[in-house]
This record gives C-alpha cells, structure tokens and sequence, in this order.
C-alpha cells in the first residue's frame, strides 16, 4: 500500500476514535469535560529573490528564528476515566500527537497530510496496582526541557521507543523508568527488534533550583537469517578492501581487483555476512536555575550517544547489484552535546534578554580518513532582545554567530569553482575532501516588528512578526538554495558576457510569519 495513504489512513483512524468516543455520551458538557486538545503551528511567507527555499541559513545551529519552515501540530486527549486530585481514585487517559511540516502554498508539499505523522499515540492510568504511579502504554517520548532559541532537545530519552513507562513524582523528586522497543525508528532498512532500557531523575531542593539525570541503552539482538539484523561483511586482512573503500562505495571493484577473479565468478567468493549484537546508549543531564534578581531561568543541557549502527547498502559491480553489510564500519559514532540558554529581564516590562549556547563534539573512531559531519567541532551563540514598545507591540533584534570544524579535512567550498582547487576532489593526504575550507562560519542578523496580542515575553506567544534577517558565510551558498554552480558549457546559467560564475556568501530573507500555542 502507498505509504502516503497509509500515513493518511492512520490519521483518519486516530481522529474518528476520538470523535466517536466523544460524541457517543448523551451529555454533550460531560464530553467536553472528557475531551481537550491543544497544539501550535508555524507558518510563514518568504519570498526569497537568491535562488533560496524561504531559509535565512542551512539549519538550526544559527537559532531557529528564520531557520525553521512550516510547522503544525495538534495534540489530543481523551479522559476515559477522570482523575481526581487528592485521592487515590484510579484514572485513564488516551493521548495522540499528529504533527508535520507543510502548509497550503507555502512550501513545496502545499500541505499534503502526508507529510504529517503520528508522532505520539499512548495511553496513561494513575493508581494502578502502586499508589501515585503514572503507567504510560505506548510511544514513551521524555525530556527535561528545550533551548527555545534553537528549538533543540538535548536531554532527551525514549523518543524512539514504544513500550511501557512507570512515572511517580512528589515535591521534591520526579523519577521515571521504561523498557520497550526501538527497532522500527532506529534501523531504516527495515525492522529489527533494539529492546530499550532507561530512566530518568529530576530532583527539585529549593524552589529556584533542580537539576536532573537520564540515560538508555539500546540493544540490537544477533539473529542469523534476518537480514535487518545486525551483520558485516567480512572480507578478511588484507584483502583489498578497507575503510576508504566503505566511504568511496568502491568495496565490489577493490576486492575484485584484489582477488584478480572475473566478475562472472564474484558470486562464488563474494563472503557471507557474519551476524553479530549491535549497541547503542545515550546519557543525559539536565541543570535549571533563577529568580535571581534579573535572572528568569537558566536551563543547561547535555548528551553523550553512541548511535545505533546502520545495516547495509548496495553496490553495483558488472551490472549486478551487491548488498554489503556494514555494522562494523557505522558502530562507533559518537556525540557529545552541551547548550545553555539563559532568560534576563533587563528593564522591568520594557526590555528582556535572552542567549543560549552550544557545544558539541562529534566523532566516528571507525572514520580517520574522510571530511564529514561524523567528525566535527561545533559551536554557537545567539542572543535576542526585545524591547516592548507598547504591552503589545514590541521590537526583535537577534544576532548569532556559529562555527563549524570539520576534523578530517576540508568540507566545504569557499568559491563556486573550489572543488577544482583540491585535486579535482580527488582523495588527499587527510583523506576524502569536497572543497578548500575546514571551517564554515556563519554569522545572522535579524531585526523587526513583533504584535503579541497575549502581552510582554520573548516566547510570548501568538505572535505575529514581520522580520528582516540577513546572513554571511565564508562558505558559498551556504542555504537551502535551488542555484546551478556547474562550470561546464553546459550550464545555462552562467551571469555575464564572461561566462562566469558569481560567489554568493550573503543571504537576505524577509519574512511575514505566525506562530501559536494553543
């Protein structure tokens, strides 16, 4: 079946379960009582006169103010049995998320339901075999909190997990633990069971302090003749085929050359894949503090992962495709995340502050050789002010400034023509290279009018902006663009008598933009 009208199917189920189940009591304020929905959406029009896709930057390492397109999200529940506060009364609720990424005529999708997903579909019961215990059914989705300038949930658990979940909470103490099931978001080939275990703390001593920790791990089980199970390739030392072969997708041409073999015998000596466990775990921290004089809140927030490896890819050799299992070359990535964001009311209802940061180093001890984002330094700070004007018209300034290292050589292009500069692309003494810079800088400026009917707050919210925003790369081209850089004679749209190419490191958007809770 079509994966779209499956998704579309999905989302029509989910909603007449709902509707059905709150139309069929005969006390229509009962069923309002039962039911309660609630959500938030984004949309915003930018024409953009550089060849771009309505984005000020390539991603949210710049802030998400610009950097972020359509968004609409609708969040469901239904009381099956109602809860009352101060007893030990057993109590259900059913809850489903729908949410996705596009909006009629304003991005190339034009609304289509299929690119929304039910991204949250579980049900909850409290008192249930232990006092004050909250059992969730379901997808388990936790996190501490979020940097609301980058939008980015670092101390996240279980966002790919279905299970079970047992939460209990009193004042000074929340703790959760889980067990389920990753497979079907953590192997994109196809499923394999990632039986997943985790737990989270958050402890509150005082009022203007908490802080908490989590973790999960991830197992994939050895299962021989499942062939989404974790496996490699093994073609033994020395045998032609190495690591750069797995980044260059050159693996069938460097073992037949090895092996000296005519391409009609490959299928005789080609080996089998060897089935092997597979791991993956991620800790994270959480550390939130304020009411301090002018000090809001200050939320801090860090990760270390080990991703989940990937399972295999094909290659084509002598007209006949080759599947080639790669477990062993994908199983060592790591990530460590840290960002801060902290909330300043600098002039008592006429202006307020808000910066964040983020750190992150990420690296693959299986790649020493190729330029990618597996093997990076990042860092970034962003800084808004918004002076009020009036209770509800206020003015946004925000500036950001980000760095991106790539540790195994250069990965980006300077000038439309770079990849010609680094021998033709072609692998140097660091290994695989796609440009003349190791380092990509990107400084943001944007400025506006902001209307906030509901009032003062820079995440105040709906709100209703019109915003310029402008930004420089040392990179070229550094946003979601449409434009043709090819330099051959083929190329139609070379700009002047010349025939070359400009440089293009500016990049100017404005907006007409909404954004709601509700």
């Amino acid at each position: 079946m079509n994966q779209h009208l499956c998704r579309l199917l999905s989302i029509s189920v989910v909603l007449f379960a709902f509707a059905f189940a709150c139309a069929s009591p005969s006390d229509a304020r009962a069923d309002e009582d039962r039911f309660s929905a609630g959500g938030y959406f984004r949309i915003a029009a930018r024409p953009d006169f550089q060849g771009g896709m309505s984005k000020l930057g390539l991603w949210n390492i710049s802030g998400r103010l610009l950097n972020e397109t359509q968004w609409a999200a609708l969040d469901m529940r239904l009381q099956l049995i109602k809860e009352t506060p101060g007893t030990n009364e057993v109590w259900t609720s059913l809850h489903a998320k729908i949410e996705g990424g596009s909006a009629h005529a304003a991005d190339l999708l034009n609304g289509a339901l299929g690119d929304f997903h039910l991204t949250q579909l579980y049900a909850k019961a409290g008192n249930v075999l232990i006092k004050d215990v909250i059992w969730q059914i379901g997808t388990l989705d936790f996190y501490f909190g979020d940097l609301g300038l980058y939008d980015m949930k670092f101390a996240e658990i279980f966002y790919n997990t279905v299970g079970v979940s047992a939460f209990w909470a009193n004042d000074k103490v929340d703790l959760l633990v889980g067990i389920g099931d990753s497979g079907y978001l953590l192997n994109s080939k196809g499923y394999t069971p990632a039986l997943t275990f985790g737990a989270a703390v958050r402890v509150k001593p005082t009022d203007g302090v908490e802080f908490g920790l989590g973790a999960e791990l991830m197992y994939g089980p050895n299962i021989e003749g499942s062939e989404n199970a974790p496996h490699q390739t093994k073609f033994g030392d020395n045998q032609g085929v190495s690591y750069a072969s797995f980044v260059r997708q050159e693996v069938m041409e460097d073992y037949a050359e090895y092996l000296g073999t005519s391409a009609s015998s490959m299928d005789l000596v080609f080996p089998k894949p060897t089935a092997d466990d597979a791991f993956s775990f991620k800790l994270v921290g959480y550390l939130g503090f304020g009411k301090l004089g002018a000090l809001k809140w200050n939320n801090l927030f860090l990760n270390f992962l080990r991703q989940h490896p990937e399972q295999y890819y094909y290659e084509r050799y002598d007209n006949k495709d080759y599947r080639i299992f790669i477990k062993d070359w994908t199983d060592e990535r790591y990530q460590f995340n840290i960002g801060d964001e902290m909330n300043l009311e600098i002039v008592s209802g006429k202006f307020d502050l808000t910066w964040a940061a983020i750190f992150g180093y990420h690296f693959d001890k299986d790649d020493e050789i190729s330029a990618s984002e597996r093997n990076r330094l990042l860092w970034s700070i962003v800084a808004r002010g918004q002076v009020y004007i009036t209770p509800t018209a206020h003015i946004l300034v925000e500036t950001s400034f980000a760095q991106e290292k790539s540790l195994n050589g250069n990965l980006w292009q300077k000038h439309v023509g770079s990849i010609t500069e680094n021998d033709k692309g072609l692998v140097s003494d660091r290994g695989l290279e796609y440009g003349d810079l190791d380092t990509r800088n990107t400084w943001q400026g944007k400025l506006g009018l902001v209307l906030n009917p509901g009032g003062a707050g820079i995440f105040a919210r709906p709100s209703l902006r019109l915003l310029y925003g402008v930004q420089y790369s040392n990179v070229q081209n550094a946003f979601d663009n449409t434009n043709i850089t090819d330099m051959s004679d083929q190329n139609e749209f070379y700009r002047d008598d010349a025939r070359t190419i400009s440089d293009n490191h500016w990049h100017h958007v404005i907006s007409i933009e909404a954004e709601a809770w509700f």
